[in-house]
């Protein structure tokens, strides 16, 4: 499976799909599937929709955190963050360091891109260079007034869209590329579109999936 996996600077960066089945943290089966597609056990956090990182120092499974993104300098280390319609992030330095974050709206309001930066920069990262994995897109995103506002106030006006029928929506797209603008990151690789209206992704939003996709993130020794 590892042949699936595309580069992204001294990194490989593999975006799963619901051929591979959910291989979320706590999913039936899903270490055996973890491994199958990289060959190692992938470190991951528990995902609390906030903007904390926290630092791989070398292989391990899970980490005992509440977080939202990781980092790592470690080789043969893959790093794994999961969604149904949040967006998933992977950066990568020419120096080796890499991360992983997960941004819904609510991380991202609060700066988990940024936060996953700045931490890569304190380990030495220059140039940032992104993988972005699928997320829910404006025309099937509805969204609520009052956490609309929340959004827009962090990220600007441009995140403001309507769907179809025309309902407040939230473009999570764009907030996404706005957010990897004000860190200075290059937007490498597009590894998937809408997950609520195509195929191939879990959507909670959508279909009110409980299984998990994943994008993953190593550098090979």
């Amino acid at each position: 499976m590892r042949d699936r996996a595309r580069r992204l600077g001294p990194a490989l960066a593999l975006q799963t799909t619901t051929d591979d089945g959910d291989v979320g943290r706590d999913a039936l089966g899903g270490d055996a599937r973890r491994l199958e597609l990289t060959g190692r056990p992938w470190t991951t956090v528990h995902q609390v929709h906030g903007a904390v990182a926290v630092v791989a120092d070398g292989p391990g499974g899970r980490l005992d955190a509440d977080a939202d993104a990781i980092v790592t300098t470690a080789v043969d280390t893959p790093i794994a963050v999961f969604g149904a319609d949040c967006s998933l992030i992977g950066l990568s330095s020419p120096e080796g360091v890499i991360a992983v974050a997960h941004a819904g709206w609510r991380g991202l309001a609060a700066g988990v891109i940024r936060t996953a930066a700045e931490t890569m920069r304190a380990l030495g990262a220059t140039r940032l260079d992104v993988a972005v994995g699928p997320m829910i897109h404006p025309e099937c995103y509805p969204f609520g007034a009052a956490d609309l506002a929340g959004v827009v106030a962090a990220l600007g006006d441009e995140v403001r869209a309507t769907t179809p029928s025309g309902e407040p929506a939230l473009d999570l797209p764009r907030g996404v590329a706005r957010a990897l603008d004000d860190v200075g990151a290059t937007r490498a690789l597009t590894l998937g579109r809408c997950t609520a209206c195509e195929g191939g992704w879990y959507s909670f939003r959508a279909r009110r999936d409980q299984a998990r996709h994943a994008l993953v993130l190593w550098r090979p020794a």
